[in-house]
C-alpha cells in the first residue's frame, strides 16, 4: 500500500519560510521543499549541515600527497635527470603542478561525491512534484505517515492549495 504525501503550494516566500519553520518547530517531518529560487533560511532549517566541505578537505589532502608522491617517484626514483648539476628533488618546481592537480582532483571528486549523495546520474528521469514550483510557486512535501490532519495544518500555515500524492 502506497502512503499518501501531502503537497502544500504557497504563493509568497514569506508564507513558505514561515510554514517551514513552524512545521519544523512542531516536529513534523518535511520530506522536501521546492522553490523557484534559493530560500536559504528555509533550506537551512530542514537540511542540516553538509559533509561535503569536510569531504573536500580530505580529498585535497589526499590529492596533495598523491601528486607529491608521484612527482617524487617520477623525478627522483624512476627517471632522475642531471641537468646542469641541479638536484633531482627540486621541491619548488613541484609546487605549481601540485596546486593545479589538487584543484582539479578536489573539483572532480567533490562533484562525484555530490552526485552520489544526491542520487543524480546521467539519464535519470526527474520526478517533478508540482510543475509550478519551477515557475513561481513554493512547495512543501510532507513525509507520509502523519497522525494529524496534514491538509488542515498546511492550510492553516498559509498554503493556497494542498494536493494528495500517492
Amino acid at each position: 500500500m502506497e502512503k499518501i504525501r501531502y503537497v502544500g503550494v504557497f504563493d509568497t516566500e514569506e508564507q513558505f519560510a514561515e510554514a517551514v519553520h513552524r512545521l519544523e518547530d512542531s516536529q513534523m517531518h518535511i520530506e522536501e521543499i521546492y522553490a523557484p529560487f534559493p530560500v536559504h533560511h528555509a533550506m537551512r532549517s530542514i537540511a542540516g549541515r553538509s559533509k561535503l566541505p569536510l569531504l573536500a578537505y580530505f580529498f585535497g589532502i589526499g590529492a596533495v600527497l598523491a601528486v607529491f608522491s608521484f612527482l617524487y617517484y617520477a623525478a627522483v626514483i624512476d627517471w632522475p635527470l642531471n641537468i646542469g648539476g641541479k638536484p633531482s628533488n627540486a621541491f619548488p618546481s613541484f609546487l605549481i603542478v601540485t596546486l593545479i592537480l589538487t584543484i582539479l582532483s578536489v573539483t572532480i571528486l567533490s562533484l562525484l561525491a555530490f552526485s552520489i549523495s544526491a542520487k543524480m546520474y546521467p539519464g535519470k528521469h526527474a520526478a517533478v512534484v508540482d510543475s509550478r514550483a519551477l515557475d513561481n510557486k513554493f512547495v512543501i512535501v510532507l513525509a507520509p505517515g502523519h497522525s494529524f490532519d496534514a491538509e488542515k495544518v498546511l492550510r492553516d500555515y498559509g498554503a493556497t492549495e494542498v494536493i494528495e500524492k500517492a
